[in-house]
């Protein structure tokens, strides 16, 4: 923020309008796409346009805080999984698992948010990428990963489970239940014949 917003909002103030336009924008963005109109927003947080502007001087510029700010908490979420999952598969489910809890804090192009442009943004999923690789190199070795997977397929099946919606717990359950049986099919035996991919796929990679 400038030096003229602080001026114009006390700390306190500047920071509450903040946080309340940035749950709005969220919202409308999963409710409305990422061209939803800025006034909606700013009505949605009980604040006027100029308090956004304020905030945000563009739309490109909200949109860009909310992938960045996603795509570090799923960093987050991969890399306190590869360090806290006591196998590949446990590692996984936790990867997944929280970004089913979060489903509706998280504004990524798998979930209709917008591609990330910034360099800094898109080295961060890079790091998802690499951090789920290992995952699944681990998988390899302890025994628990024996399907060909890829982390392109870990990052889009995890979005397909995650996609905003309203607070369902009988869904997120279900998810669940998905999320477990997809993770048992992994350590199965893979059919005669059945090759593996290079490493890394093959395919469009997943924006996750």
């Amino acid at each position: 923020m400038t030096a003229a917003a602080n001026a114009r909002e006390p700390r306190s103030d500047a920071a509450r309008n903040r946080q309340a336009l940035v749950r709005a924008a969220i919202a409308a963005v999963h409710r409305e796409g990422p061209r939803v109109p800025l006034a909606t927003i700013a009505a949605d947080a009980g604040v006027g346009i100029g308090t956004f502007y304020r905030h945000f001087a563009t739309r490109e510029d909200l949109l860009g805080y909310l992938t960045h700010a996603s795509f570090t908490q799923v960093l987050a979420n991969a890399e306190a999984a590869e360090a806290d999952g006591a196998t590949a598969a446990e590692a996984l489910r936790q990867f997944i698992e929280a970004a089913i809890s979060q489903r509706n804090d998280l504004v990524l192009p798998l979930h209709g948010g917008p591609p990330p442009t910034d360099q800094g943004t898109r080295d961060i999923r890079v790091r998802v990428h690499q951090s789920i690789t290992r995952i699944i190199d681990r998988g390899r070795a302890d025994g628990t990963i024996t399907r060909d997977v890829s982390a392109r397929d870990i990052v889009a099946f995890g979005s397909l489970l995650a996609q905003p919606r309203p607070a369902d717990p009988g869904w997120d359950e279900t998810c669940r239940r998905l999320l477990a049986t997809y993770l048992a099919g992994l350590g199965a035996a893979p059919a005669a014949g059945g090759g593996r991919r290079p490493p890394g796929g093959t395919g469009r990679r997943a924006e996750g």
